[in-house]
């Protein structure tokens, strides 16, 4: 039976508790408790590397009904660490689709619960602010309260009192989002290249060498894979490189441009700030960063960030460019932003969100360096700001060493 569940709930560390259902892993698992407004790709949003260390609310109501497929992944597995919804379908119908939504979670071990009142959550996270969570699934049996913490460890409890009151000391006893470096977390290990375009009704998009005339060194400190997609369109050849490669090395390759990644975690505690540094001043071509990448850029020449109280997630999210006066509306996920008060002073602002003025966009005065706090690759989201990544070909083009 689909009801046929172990129940569950939502428990946030000022004691706000909200009950449900499991779906996916059986289980525990604790994180900073977000919310996205997007009302589509739940799988990209599942496997956006800057969800590490969160567990996601979507506040669109009925989740999982166009299953799960293989291509609309933006990473190489699940980084969420936990999913919350309102409905869950019974079925899955699209032309791709090759799973449901919970035999997905259950292979990415991810636990999720729903028939929880996701508006209920996401008022009470704008009202107090994103902050420390869990989702537990637990059993009512003769014996009392069983917390099922993984497949091979479970607490039995007298009462369920004392069931939420372990889970609330889990909850405190787990990591803040401040100071937390996720970075080392989600980066590759290895270098590589990428040769894939964006997606078409025939699948994506596959280039040979000819087609690219420009090398980019792509730091990767949690890239999104249509970022790669969307540069390797326009004949950018994205090199991915580990967060922890060293600058002298980075100086040495024959590289047309850099770009900073995208990426989890609070970026005043990446530990690549120096590394970017010497990049900013002996690296004379273009550079473009794309959210964390732009907190590191605005960091590196001594400016400041700070955490947003519930943080900026969704497809739907207003930005005025200054430059033209007009109106994008983008992807975002971020939780930490560029205090604008204290932007650096070789910088100027490009872009400004409608929704709280704070900083969207930056770029330097004499050098060839812009970076953007959304996310141009919409995926999933609105295609306003694809004309980022054809400035940054443009760049290259003027930049280039052919042209000079």
């Amino acid at each position: 039976m689909f009801f046929d569940r172990k129940n569950a709930f939502v428990l946030l560390e000022d004691g706000y508790m909200l009950e449900g259902y499991n779906f996916g892993k059986e289980g525990t698992t604790l994180g900073e408790v977000v919310f996205t407004t997007s009302m589509t790709g739940y799988q990209e949003i599942l496997t956006d590397p800057s969800f590490k260390g969160q567990i996601v609310t979507m506040t669109y109501p009925l989740i999982g009904n166009v299953g799960v497929n293989e291509e609309d992944i933006e990473s190489y597995q699940v980084h969420a660490a936990g999913f919350i919804i309102l409905e869950l379908s019974p079925i899955y119908s699209n032309w791709r689709a090759k799973d449901s939504l919970e035999n997905y979670l259950k292979k990415e071990n991810v636990v999720g619960i729903f028939n929880v009142d996701t508006r209920a959550l996401t008022k009470h996270i704008r009202e107090k602010g994103a902050m420390r969570g869990g989702i537990f699934t637990y059993e009512e049996t003769e014996d009392g309260y069983t917390l099922i913490i993984d497949k091979d460890n479970k607490k039995i409890f007298d009462s369920f009192e004392n069931l939420k009151n372990y889970a609330l000391n889990m909850v405190l006893n787990s990591p803040k989002m401040e100071g937390l470096n996720l970075v080392d977390k989600v980066t590759t290990k290895e270098k590589y290249e990428w040769n894939t375009g964006t997606w078409t009704l025939k699948g994506y998009r596959k280039y040979d060498e000819k087609h690219f005339k420009y090398k980019v060194g792509v730091l990767d400190f949690g890239i999104r894979y249509n970022i790669l997609r969307c540069m390797a369109d326009l004949g950018i050849k994205p090199i991915v490189l580990p967060a922890n490669t060293k600058a002298e090395d980075i100086l040495n390759m024959d590289l047309d441009g850099l770009f900073i990644s995208c990426g989890p975690g609070d970026p005043a505690a990446v530990p690549y700030i120096e590394t970017l540094k010497v990049l900013f001043e002996k690296f004379k071509k273009p550079i473009f960063g794309i959210c964390l990448g732009h907190q590191l850029t605005a960091l590196a020449f001594g400016g400041k960030t700070f955490k947003l109280k519930f943080g900026h997630r969704g497809a739907n999210q207003p930005v005025l460019n200054l430059e033209n006066k007009k109106v994008e509306i983008t992807a975002q996920n971020h939780g930490f932003a560029v205090d604008l008060n204290k932007l650096p002073k070789d910088f100027e602002v490009s872009h400004i969100s409608l929704n709280d003025k704070t900083l969207e966009g930056m770029k330097h005065k004499t050098k060839p360096i812009f970076t953007v706090q959304y996310h141009p690759e919409s995926s999933p989201g609105p295609h306003d700001s694809r004309y980022l990544f054809k400035r940054f070909y443009e760049l290259l083009e003027k930049y280039s060493e052919k042209n000079l």
